[in-house]
């Protein structure tokens, strides 16, 4: 059955610093595991969560530019951190610092991708956001999707190139030493 993506509500939900939202997919992106803490943030039910896409809790101001990377670094072998602002069942938004890796069987063939979500930064959330809503407004500026993404890559490329570092560079840059 189809998911109904709920309309965010403006609403952020927040979780404690000692959890960790854990979940795994297949290699197509389908939830296959959710911890107790994903339930419960996310507001959805464990049958409502597992065998469902994972971009059924992917936030309208979520640059798909920002999916595309951490989807392509995955699937390429190498794990990533991203910010990432995810939507409840009901609407509200959540923030995460995610660490996505891969699952290899032993082979060394992905057999699925691993995810563990932290509270992330406040400050690093604050300084993204600017970045997100631009990468974001340059996908809707297409009327095109396809065209819009590759826009939007493109714009997220040269953020990175002219700092001359990587996303996982630019996001841990945002991040006080103190803090990290």
């Amino acid at each position: 059955m189809p998911h109904l993506r709920p309309q965010p509500t403006g609403h952020e939900r927040t979780f404690h610093e000692h959890e960790i939202i854990v979940s795994k997919t297949d290699v197509h992106g389908v939830i296959t595991y959710a911890n107790d803490v994903f339930l419960r943030v996310s507001g959805y039910h464990e049958e409502e969560l597992l065998g469902q896409p994972h971009s059924m809790i992917r936030h309208p101001e979520m640059p798909r530019a920002v999916f595309k990377l951490l989807w392509d670094t995955v699937a390429a072998g190498q794990e990533i951190f991203a910010y990432v602002v995810n939507l409840a069942a009901n609407g509200d938004h959540y923030w995460v610092l995610a660490h996505v890796t891969p699952t290899f069987d032993p082979r060394g063939r992905i057999t699925g991708f691993h995810s563990s979500r932290r509270v992330p930064d406040r400050g690093a959330v604050q300084q993204v956001t600017g970045l997100y809503a631009q990468l974001c407004a340059e996908e809707r500026r297409h009327r095109d999707k396809k065209a819009g993404l590759e826009a939007s890559s493109s714009m997220l490329g040269q953020v990175l190139s002219s700092k001359g570092i990587g996303y996982d560079e630019f996001l841990f840059s945002l991040i006080p030493v103190e803090a990290r």
